[in-house]
């Protein structure tokens, strides 16, 4: 509630700001508001289509693709309140005198519809942000009833409080409000980046980082004040992943800084260009360390034997991989044999939740080497039992048998090495004669040699492990210096910008900056005194 309730109040307050300006101007202008407030009516209206629009289509998808949405939507919502805090920290203090020049400058067209369309845009952009972001929270939140009653509340409040600026009666300091607001919205959109990584890695988006860091379920326990705090406020569950925490920091630390900087500590426009030149080289320096020091680690990521043991007629197997294709090699009471997996045979599966190569090949055929003559003994030492449609008194053999036998392999893979691997057979039993007034036909199945059940769970459980160390490896070798390296680029363009914006612009002359008017957060330039 809380969270929803300050986003509401500052995007409200935002939005009221803009349009109590733009109503002074008119008033003091003796220009109709009517086409002002038709251009809002209509922005408030879109802005309420909007969020429910979303909202309906989410709900209408698979449950996967709810989570891929609800992913991209805090994406944007976080877009949007980091430019939201970025562009009112730049221009909290000036608001009101670059909002009147447009109005100078649209109502010097002759028509208060420019105006309209001024005041349209700006609610309509100012809602859209927060029907996108209240959405995201709402998704974040445990208890949506709560989410909605606070951000009723805070854009209440945000047009009480704009009203009363505008007529008058309501001092407010914009920087600190705008700055202190912007300061706990970091937190809440902080924790909308650890919220979308997690719905991303449930949309099956994200399937790196997830080994587990801390458990914080003593910080936030169900139903408690703290747990009200630090999940539904700021987003931040109890069992936070690799990667969440990475975003969460990647991206608390530069924004919570760039909010508090202090204006006296920031650089003259002279050595921004050169102090972004050197954020981007530790940000190289630091990429290209991770990407150069990290895979030095990857020996010690598990792997699995390529010759293991079997029970059954063999006592060990040995594969080789080569690409898509595969042979394994058995040996054991004293014989061997050697089968090839053509590539043709090779598919990607996932076995006792791994994923494995798999090779699979059937051979078929009449086999030599069973019996061509069956008695009943014979049949309950094969079967257990005598086959049905067999009557010892109507048909008591011999009984002439043919066979025909198809033998299955199957070998899977992973980390390096044999996952598992079996070899059934399936003899097909056609008897005949015997007092049989027609022939009959049976299957018997049975184990040629497998990998011990223990064996295989154990090798499942180490390839587990080296899946999980390689994705760590991954996001720390690969993703992560691939987002220091496109931050790096980012600052280094930027830096190329300000050096040409500032040869473009001459530096200002000092006695004329000293005999300029009041400085801009003067109280002569609020909105409370223009409407004056």
């Amino acid at each position: 509630m809380l969270a929803t309730l300050v986003i509401g109040l500052r995007e409200g307050l935002e939005a009221t700001l803009i349009v109590g300006i733009i109503a002074a101007f008119l008033r003091r202008n003796r220009v109709s508001l009517t086409p002002m407030w038709l251009g809002v009516g209509t922005a408030v209206l879109l802005s309420v289509a909007v969020g429910f629009g979303l909202q309906l289509v989410e709900q209408a998808l698979p449950q996967a693709e709810q989570e891929g949405m609800e992913t991209v939507i805090g994406v944007v919502a976080v877009v949007f309140v980091t430019g939201m805090i970025v562009w009112m920290r730049s221009h909290a203090r000036s608001l009101g005198k670059d909002l009147e020049a447009s109005a100078t400058a649209a109502l010097g067209r002759g028509t208060a519809w420019a105006l309209a369309g001024m005041a349209f845009l700006a609610v309509l952009k100012e809602g859209f942000e927060t029907a996108v972001f209240l959405l995201a929270t709402f998704q974040a939140s445990n208890d949506t009833g709560s989410a909605a009653l606070g951000a009723v509340i805070g854009i209440a409040a945000a047009v009480l409080i704009g009203y009363g600026i505008y007529t008058g009666g309501v001092r407010l300091n914009l920087s600190r409000f705008f700055t202190g607001t912007g300061v706990f919205l970091v937190f809440v959109a902080a924790g909308l980046v650890l919220t979308a990584i997690r719905h991303a890695h449930e949309a099956g988006w994200v399937v790196i980082g997830q080994q587990r860091t801390v458990d914080l379920s003593w910080l936030a326990p169900n139903g408690s004040v703290q747990g009200a705090l630090v999940t539904g406020v700021l987003g931040i569950p109890a069992d936070p992943r690799v990667i969440e925490v990475l975003g969460w920091v990647l991206y608390l630390v530069p924004v919570l800084a760039l909010s508090l900087w202090p204006r006296a500590w920031r650089p003259a426009p002279a050595r921004v260009p050169v102090v972004r030149t050197v954020v981007a080289g530790g940000l190289a320096v630091a990429a290209v360390a991770l990407a150069v020091g990290v895979p030095v680690t990857a020996a010690s990521t598990p792997r699995l034997s390529d010759t293991v043991r079997l029970d059954g007629d063999q006592t060990s197997l040995t594969a080789e991989v080569h690409g898509t294709a595969a042979a394994l090699r058995t040996r054991g009471n004293g014989s061997q044999s050697e089968v090839e997996l053509p590539a043709s045979t090779h598919r990607r599966v996932t076995r006792d939740g791994v994923a494995a190569d798999r090779w699979q090949v059937v051979d078929a055929g009449a086999s030599a080497e069973q019996p061509s003559s069956l008695t009943l003994d014979d049949l309950v030492g094969l079967f257990g039992r005598i086959p049905v449609g067999i009557s010892p008194s109507t048909n008591p053999g011999p009984f002439t048998a043919e066979w025909a036998t198809k033998r299955t392999t199957t070998l899977w893979t992973a980390a390096d090495g044999v996952l598992d691997a079996t070899a059934s057979e399936r003899d097909v039993l056609t008897l005949s004669g015997g007092g049989l007034p027609s022939a009959r036909t049976t299957t018997l199945d049975r184990d040629v040699w497998r990998v011990p059940d223990a064996a295989a769970q154990r090798a499942a459980a180490t390839a587990a492990s080296a899946a999980t160390r390689g994705a760590e490896l991954q996001l720390w070798a690969a993703w992560l210096p691939l987002a220091l390296g496109i931050a790096a680029a980012a600052q280094l363009l930027l830096a190329v910008r300000d050096r040409r914006r500032t040869t473009a612009t001459p530096a200002p002359d000092p006695d004329t900056t000293a005999s300029r008017g009041p400085p801009a957060d003067d109280p002569t330039r609020s909105p409370a005194y223009a409407a004056r």
